[in-house]
C-alpha cells in the first residue's frame, strides 16, 4: 500500500482533468524515470493521445455550458481513468491491493469530478465567461501542482488533495441552490426549443 498516497492524489487530479494527469506523470517518467511511475504512461503514443485530448478539454473547459456538456461526457471517463491509474501505480502489488488502489483512485476521481462539474454548473449560472476561464486555469494549475508534488512528496500531496476535496465538497453543499439553477440553465440550452 506504499502507492496509496500517490493513488489518492492522482485520483483527485483525474477527477478534475484526467488527460493532464497522464501527461504530467508521462512527462515525469520520460524526464526522470522512476519506479513509482509505470513505464506505459511515458510511451509516446500515450503522451500524444493524452496531449490531444487535453487540448480538446482545455478549449471546451473555457466555454460556458460547453464545459458542462464536456463534464457530463467525462462522468464515465474521469473516474475510470482514476481507477486505471490507481491500478497502474499499484504495480506488482497483489490482486487485492490493486483492486483497493483502483477503487481509491476511481472513487476519489468520482468525488472530485462531482465537485468540478457541480462548481461549473454554479459558475454557469452567471452570464459572464471570465469566471469560467479563471476556474479552468486554476483547476489545471492545481492538477499540475498536486501531481508534480506527489511524485516527490506523495504523503504531503495526498494531504493537500484531501483538503481540496473536502473543501470542494463543503462549498458544493453550500452552493446547492446555485448548482441547481446552473443545471436548469444547462438543460434548457441542451433541450431543442420548439419552432413555430
Amino acid at each position: 500500500m506504499d502507492a496509496l498516497p500517490m493513488v489518492f492524489s492522482s485520483g483527485w487530479a483525474s477527477g478534475i482533468n484526467a488527460y493532464l494527469v497522464v501527461l504530467v506523470l508521462g512527462i515525469a517518467e520520460r524526464v526522470q524515470p522512476s519506479a513509482e511511475i509505470p513505464d506505459v504512461l511515458g510511451r509516446w503514443d500515450v503522451l500524444a493521445a493524452a496531449a490531444f485530448l487535453y487540448v480538446m478539454e482545455f478549449v471546451a473547459d473555457k466555454i460556458p455550458f460547453i464545459d458542462s456538456t464536456w463534464d457530463a461526457i467525462s462522468t464515465a471517463i474521469r473516474p475510470t481513468a482514476g481507477a486505471v491509474i490507481g491500478v497502474l501505480l499499484a504495480g506488482d502489488a497483489s490482486t487485492l491491493q490493486q483492486a483497493v488502489l483502483g477503487v481509491v483512485g476511481g472513487g476519489t476521481a468520482l468525488l472530485s469530478h462531482l465537485v468540478k462539474s457541480g462548481s461549473r454548473l454554479a459558475i454557469n449560472s452567471s452570464p459572464e465567461p471570465v469566471t469560467n476561464v479563471g476556474a479552468s486555469v486554476a483547476e489545471d494549475v492545481a492538477v499540475v501542482g498536486v501531481v508534480a508534488f506527489a511524485i516527490e512528496h506523495p504523503q504531503a500531496a495526498a494531504a493537500i488533495a484531501a483538503v481540496l476535496l473536502v473543501a470542494g465538497l463543503v462549498v458544493l453543499y453550500f452552493l446547492a441552490k446555485v448548482v441547481r439553477r446552473g443545471w436548469r440553465r444547462w438543460k434548457g440550452r441542451s433541450t431543442p426549443q420548439p419552432t413555430g
